[in-house]
């Protein structure tokens, strides 16, 4: 199966898709971490643009492929982005679950933007300004939604978890 991550940056989401990962045994593919590590490959000539989605896609189907479970982390703040994720389930044979990560509580979500860590060398992350301005599109309703405003990371996987026991039965 591949569970499909997005959420905008501070939202909870790769502490919930880790938590998920870890939970399942399952493959992590997270777009940060190969984004961030094509730009210290010092081959770009500029901004990673698609290479990392593209990168993480090809990474995720090898997985799906030898009947991994696969947990795909990224913003996908777009259509396009989501429907290749799922292409790449379709390509595999596969299932595909969308899981949109929320944190409703805007002063909460802003604080957890503006006091994280980066997990990966020399990854910046953005700015409240660039995540409140971000281009987000709608995911049409087919998701599965995970608000983290008011619960921790293990009590949103017990309902994550819960949830796709449900979706897949």
């Amino acid at each position: 199966m591949l569970v499909i991550f997005g959420g905008l940056p501070g939202s909870g989401k790769t502490t919930t898709a880790l938590s998920l990962a870890k939970r399942l045994q399952a493959v992590h593919v997270r777009v940060d971490t190969i984004e961030q590590a094509l730009r210290d490959s010092d081959m770009l000539k500029a901004e990673v643009g698609p290479a990392g989605y593209m990168a993480a896609y090809g990474i995720a189907e090898d997985n799906l492929r030898l009947g991994r479970t696969v947990i795909a982390d990224s913003v996908n703040p777009i259509g396009i982005t989501r429907n290749a994720w799922l292409q790449v389930a379709r390509r595999a044979g596969t299932r595909a679950i969308e899981v949109e990560v929320v944190c409703s509580d805007k002063v909460e979500h802003r604080r957890r933007a503006e006091t994280r860590v980066t997990d990966v060398e020399g990854l910046v992350k953005p700015s409240w300004d660039e995540i409140a301005n971000r281009t987000y599109e709608d995911w049409g309703g087919r998701q599965i939604v995970v608000d983290t405003a008011y619960k921790s990371a293990d009590d949103a996987v017990a309902e994550l978890v819960a949830l796709l026991e449900r979706e897949v039965l």
